[in-house]
């Protein structure tokens, strides 16, 4: 194989498609040592099929607002790769929404869930639709019209969507409410992140950010560091950030910065139980502002127009959107001495700041191994509303645990360098790729 070959024919395919490209150079510049030891893999094409979505639909969401006036917006599912398994993916709802951050998604999500060692396929979706400012009635017919248009192509053995970006709970229950009327099936296995009445799983809202920090307590701990009395940097306000602001405080850390488009809020002395809770409440506004963090507790301030890499700390984690931590921001928190950085958003730094991390010699791992505890809890509900069970949260956090610390296992596995650095982006693609490249090569040309 090679990566620039392959690149050139998938630039001249999908031009334009920035985010998609960057994901799939990233992936195969880390395999492409290991893959050309594997000719079998060469004979299949893995790489060549690998790199396509199996299917993307594409419709048209046509809603109606409360001043009565006729909404369209574009809705798309990608079911990327089913080798391991049924297609599982979150659906994102936001204004930058197109087909080259979905395949970006979705190429990332077919690795991400063969590290957590279930068997799920990887797929995304979502819409161009804004959140942001709409009611609550807006919000529910959107999401009606949304699955109106994809309830015939998921399914708990099928495709399986759940939440991302702009779709937590609430959203998630407008959607299944619909499947349920649409499909006449009840089983609760058809979307995940669901409310506990109705078959969700404890911790999941959590998920995301409690498993990384799992990972990067792993990773500290290889690295013979501790992450009791850190001073933490989150980007974000919403669910993944709320979780991780969350579970670092548990663990000793200091929660010295949070941040959104407006601006960062420097919160020095950390968070509590209070400053937690009104991150939800923050999200559930739809305002998409952080600003009113820093009014409801003096000891916060707020700087407008800065990212939450500005402010000085030990370790940082991106927790929003891809790209939102580029060359110039790994720059400055190198400055200010930080010593970690993991991606809990997907793809959440540029190839530029990877490079600086890495080039520094700092401890830094991607998303598809830090954020998969999100997913992995996902599956863990599936397997519980398979079983029409529900398991308690001490044991869905304990084989959360468990996921992680194999999702870390795997990359310092396929990371290691003779220098004694651990290269985690590598180690997880490797990890990943070598588990669905398997699978292909097993169940043939299909």
């Amino acid at each position: 194989m090679k990566v620039s070959t392959i690149m050139a024919d998938l630039e001249r395919k999908h031009p334009g498609e920035s985010e998609y490209l960057q994901a799939v150079q990233e992936v195969l510049e880390s395999i492409e040592e290991v893959y050309n030891l594997h000719p079998e893999f060469e004979k299949a094409k893995i790489v060549e099929r690998m790199v396509e979505p199996d299917r993307i639909f594409t419709f048209r969401v046509t809603w109606v607002d409360d001043n009565g006036e006729i909404q369209t917006n574009l809705g798309y599912r990608i079911q990327f790769n089913s080798a391991i398994g049924p297609y599982k993916g979150g659906i994102r709802f936001h204004k930058a929404v197109n087909p080259s951050m979905l395949k970006f998604l979705g190429f990332e999500q077919t690795f991400k869930n063969a590290l957590t060692t279930l068997p799920m396929g990887g797929a995304k979706g979502g819409s161009d639709f804004d959140p942001v400012g709409k009611s609550d009635a807006e919000i529910m017919r959107f999401c009606q019209a949304f699955m109106w248009e994809l309830w015939n192509n998921i399914g708990p053995d099928t495709d399986v969507p759940a939440g991302d970006v702009g779709v937590g709970g609430r959203e998630i229950g407008y959607m299944y409410g619909m499947y349920k009327k649409l499909a006449r099936q009840y089983n609760t296995g058809v979307l995940t992140g669901k409310g506990m009445t109705w078959g969700g799983s404890l911790i999941r809202p959590e998920a995301t950010g409690f498993g990384a920090l799992y990972f990067v307590e792993h990773m500290l701990a290889k690295a013979g560091k501790s992450i009791k009395g850190a001073k933490v940097a989150i980007s974000g306000f919403g669910n993944v950030a709320w979780g991780a602001a969350t579970k670092a405080t548990e663990l000793g850390a200091t929660v010295i910065a949070i941040s959104g488009p407006d601006g960062v809020v420097y919160n020095p002395e950390g968070m509590n139980a209070e400053k937690l809770a009104y991150m939800l409440e923050l999200r559930a506004s739809n305002r998409n502002i952080v600003a009113p963090f820093a009014e409801k507790f003096p000891d916060a301030t707020f700087i407008p127009g800065k990212k939450a890499w500005s402010i000085k700390c030990d370790i940082a984690l991106p927790c929003a959107f891809q790209n939102e931590l580029n060359g110039d921001d790994a720059a400055e928190l190198l400055a200010n001495g930080t010593w970690c950085a993991a991606e809990v958003s997907n793809m959440g730094c540029t190839p530029e700041a990877i490079a600086t991390f890495q080039n520094a010699g700092i401890l830094f791992a991607p998303g598809k191994a830090v954020n998969a505890g999100g997913v992995a809890t996902s599956g863990l509900e599936m397997t519980q509303n398979a079983m029409h069970i529900s398991w308690s949260a001490a044991e869905v956090d304990s084989k959360l645990h468990y996921i992680m610390e194999s999702i870390h296992a795997a990359c310092v596995k396929y990371g290691a360098q003779e220098d004694g650095y651990i290269n985690y982006v590598k180690g997880a693609n490797i990890a990943g790729f070598m588990k669905v490249a398997q699978a292909m090569l097993e169940q043939g040309i299909v």
